[in-house]
């Protein structure tokens, strides 16, 4: 990570809730697992990620994570999890830590960054 804006704002998660930062983190590392080649950057508040072009999003919230998809409509919700009645945006809300395990993102992440 050499992005200072990046830094930046998971030092500002850090100051402002442990418990978000944990869940922001585990997150990322799933992402960065997943689709090795991705990139972040801060935008919208969040942390994009992009390989050919944008796939997904982190954003932190006072009492959860959103794992954030722009074409979150075309992903086969196998496990039931996605949340969101747009046209074409979806999101899957993260409470604990566990819930990134519990909730399947893998499968998530891999066929949003396949859809580009």
């Amino acid at each position: 990570m050499n992005d200072p804006k990046v830094a930046q704002l998971l030092h500002d998660l850090a100051l402002a809730d442990g418990e978000i930062l944990a869940i922001v983190e585990a997150t990322r590392a799933l992402i960065y697992a997943t689709v090795p080649s991705a990139t972040e950057r801060v935008m919208y508040g969040g942390f994009m990620f992009s390989a050919a072009a944008d796939f997904c999003g982190v954003f932190a919230y006072k009492k959860h994570v959103s794992l954030e998809f722009g074409r979150g409509c075309d992903l086969n919700d196998a496990a039931g999890v996605l949340e969101g009645g747009g046209k074409f945006r979806r999101h899957i809300k993260l409470l604990s830590l566990a819930d990134v395990e519990a909730k399947s993102l893998a499968q998530y992440i891999l066929q949003a960054q396949q859809l580009d």
